[in-house]
Parts: structure tokens; C-alpha cells; sequence
């Protein structure tokens, strides 16, 4: 049924305008004849007027993974106590307090009234719902557990957020404290330092060599600000830039595997990601050939995306999965070792899921000794730094008190 907008006169003379709904424009026209109604003029309804009176959903770069996993743990517990899914999205959607995932859950409950199934609907808002999640989804629809996929997915996704904090955990710390001596060391090379100085000119003393270290780099600091400034924007959008090819990335990210405790982290966090997150496709019923894709997209390094990308190759030959993972030497022995063991027992799956366990646990005890190992380190270098700022600032008197005495 079509819509279409007319105007027209009554037969007493009032000009009237409105819609009817018809199969044709001869048949809306006959309605209104009907109707005692002489039409002057009628046309359908344009469909973009129609989009207009519809709510648009905001942009957004995407929406907190927290809110993604809160989303899906009720979604399935609801589908689970037996409600209606239309039902459940229309709840889920109006007591979302993220505005653009709200607008989000309602149009896909639109979509889903409209005849669209639940992973289609979801694939139409890839910045709230990636390849990993539709495809469970739509594998849960086909074999009728959409509550056990789901309650998978919050899972997963829980864990994920949990070793991403984890890394983030590592990596805050140690730039913190840098950020704050250099902080430190600024203020008092542009403010401290350029005092003591003319003191000293003042009194003509002839400075040590720490002294007039110090006293250089904070008139070289109070000179070239703007052109440090610049360099090191320039810098970091060179850096950008190159992250961005496809050389850079990799040489980038193979530099940090390689690097000597925080690349042991990663490279135990891309383990985990990868069997944590092939385990659960698998579970799901998802093919082996789609899950390596989609692991490989959501890899985090492009390096192990290339292991997973060979991977698959090898697999489609016919090959299995655990003699390619461990020719691209990316993968730890004991991992393509287990993976084999999954694969002979006819249980990869369940044993993707124990070595992802395994190596979360890994990950709790690497970044909780390196901060331990960081923590004293950084008080030292704190102290140092400032420390020996302040002793050089102070040489010179303690030469001319020892001078007077």
C-alpha cells in the first residue's frame, strides 16, 4: 500500500487536503470519490519526506564495550525467561542510558518488526555491532539457542574488557609517572632554574659543570619551546601516518612483540584474544574458514593477523589448523600443541577455551609483577632526576659558604 497526498474541493466548496493509503493512484482516487471529494491535484508521497519525520540516529565513533556486554548479558537472559524479542529490544532500548546505542537498539527492533532477522538488523549498525557478534548471532538464530549464543557473547565480551583493562593497567602507569617528571622538570627549568641563575651571575661565582649543565638546558628550554612544540607534533603525526601503511604497521607492532617485558604482555594477550575468541565462534557453530577471518580482524596486531590470514590459507588446502599456526613461529610451542590435541580429540573448541584461561591467567600474574618491578623504579628515577637538579642548583653555594667559613 502506497501513500499519497491530495487536495482537493467538497461539494459544498471547502478546499480539503490530506493522504490515503491505496494500491494505485486510480484507486486512492476512487476512495475520495467516494467521499464526495473533487481532486484537484495528487502524487505519492516522496520517501524522502517520509525519512524526515522519522528519527534519525546520531553519529558516533562507537559505543563502550561495559555498555555492549550489560546489553547482551540481559538480552539473553531475557530471550531465556521466554520473551518476545521484539519485546526484549524494545525494553533493552528505552532504559539504555547511552544515547546512540538506545537509538540504535530501537531501530533494530524496527528492523525486526519489519520482517529483517535479528543478526540482519544488527549488521545495518556496524559501529554497534562488528562482523564476531552478528555471525554468532545469525548462528544462533539458524540452530534456535539464541540464548546460550548470547549468553556466550557477554562472556566473551566480559573477559575482553577485562584483559584490555589489564593492559591499559600496564601501560598507564609508567607514562603516567614520565608525563609527571617531565611535568616536574619543565616547571622548574623554566621557572626555578632562570632564578638561581642570576643569583649566581650576580655574585660572580664560577660554577660547576653539573651547574652549568642545568642552567644551559633551561635556557634552551625557555628558547626552543615553540620549536619543541612543533617537533614534537610533527613527530607524533609522522608516527600516525606511518602506523597507517602497511609496512609501518607491521614493523611497528613486530617491534613491540619483540620488546623485552611489555612484548611478552602482548604477545600473551593477542594468544588469548585469538583462542578466546575462535573457541567461541567455534562453540557457536560458525565455520572454521569464517572464525579465522573474523579472528583475524579482530587480532589487535597486524602481525598475528597474518599468522591467522596464513593460517586459513593453509586450512582451505586442506591442511590442519595447528601445523600452519606453528610454521609461522608467531604462536608459542605449547599452543599449537594443545591446538593439535583439540583437533585429534575432535574437541578444539573446549581446548581454544582452556588455553585462552590459561593464558588470562598469565597476563593477571605479568602485569601485576611488572608494576610491582615498575613501581620502585619509577620513585628511583623520580628521584634521581629531581634530585639531581636540585643538588646542582645548590653546588655553587655550598662552594661559597665554604669559602667564607
Amino acid at each position: 500500500m502506497a501513500t499519497y497526498a491530495f487536495s482537493g474541493r467538497t461539494r459544498t466548496g471547502q478546499t480539503v487536503s490530506g493522504e490515503r493509503q491505496a494500491d494505485s493512484v486510480d484507486n486512492a482516487m476512487a476512495q475520495l470519490r467516494r467521499e464526495q471529494i473533487r481532486v484537484t491535484k495528487i502524487e505519492p508521497v516522496k520517501a524522502r519526506a517520509k525519512d524526515e519525520a522519522k528519527p534519525k540516529i546520531a553519529r558516533s565513533s562507537g559505543i563502550p564495550t561495559k555498555n555492549l556486554a550489560i546489553f547482551t548479558r540481559q538480552f539473553s537472559v531475557m530471550i531465556d525467561a521466554g520473551l518476545p524479542l521484539v519485546q526484549c529490544l524494545d525494553i533493552l532500548g528505552r532504559q539504555e542510558e547511552h544515547k546512540y546505542f538506545s537509538q540504535v537498539i530501537l531501530k533494530t527492533r524496527e528492523d525486526v518488526e519489519g520482517g529483517a532477522s535479528l543478526a540482519d538488523a544488527m549488521k545495518r549498525h556496524p559501529r554497534a555491532f562488528d562482523n564476531l557478534y552478528c555471525n554468532m548471532v545469525a548462528a544462533g538464530e539458524a540452530g534456535g539457542i539464541l540464548d546460550t549464543i548470547l549468553k556466550r557473547l557477554a562472556t566473551y565480551i566480559e573477559k575482553n574488557v577485562k584483559l584490555k583493562a589489564q593492559v591499559k593497567s600496564a601501560m598507564i602507569y609508567p607514562i603516567a609517572v614520565i608525563v609527571i617528571a617531565a611535568g616536574v622538570v619543565g616547571v622548574i627549568l623554566w621557572k626555578v632554574i632562570p632564578t638561581f641563575a642570576q643569583l649566581f651571575a650576580g655574585l660572580g661565582a664560577e660554577l660547576p659543570l653539573p651547574t652549568r649543565v642545568v642552567i644551559w638546558m633551561s635556557n634552551s628550554l625557555v628558547t626552543f619551546m615553540p620549536i619543541m612544540i612543533i617537533g614534537i607534533a610533527a613527530l607524533s603525526f609522522a608516527f600516525r601516518q606511518y602506523y597507517n601503511t602497511h609496512n609501518g604497521k607491521r614493523v611497528i607492532d613486530g617491534t613491540l612483540l619483540k620488546a623485552p617485558v611489555l612484548g611478552i604482555i602482548l604477545r600473551k594477550v593477542a594468544v588469548a584474544r585469538f583462542c578466546r575468541t575462535l573457541s567461541t565462534l567455534l562453540s557457536s557453530g560458525v565455520p572454521i574458514l569464517d572464525g579465522l577471518m573474523i579472528t583475524g580482524r579482530t587480532a589487535g596486531n597486524s602481525i598475528i593477523e597474518d599468522a591467522i590470514m596464513s593460517t586459513r590459507a593453509s586450512i582451505e588446502r586442506g591442511e590442519t589448523v595447528s601445523q600452519p599456526l606453528a610454521a609461522t613461529k608467531v604462536f608459542p610451542a605449547m599452543v599449537t600443541q594443545m591446538i593439535n590435541v583439540g583437533e585429534t580429540t575432535g574437541a578444539l573448541d573446549m581446548m581454544l577455551s582452556k588455553i585462552a584461561d590459561f593464558y588470562e591467567e598469565e597476563v593477571d600474574t605479568a602485569v601485576a609483577g611488572l608494576l610491582t618491578l615498575l613501581e620502585p623504579i619509577m620513585i628511583a628515577f623520580l628521584g634521581i632526576v629531581v634530585g639531581g637538579i636540585v643538588i646542582a642548583m645548590y653546588l655553587p653555594i655550598f662552594d661559597l659558604i665554604s669559602k667564607l667559613t
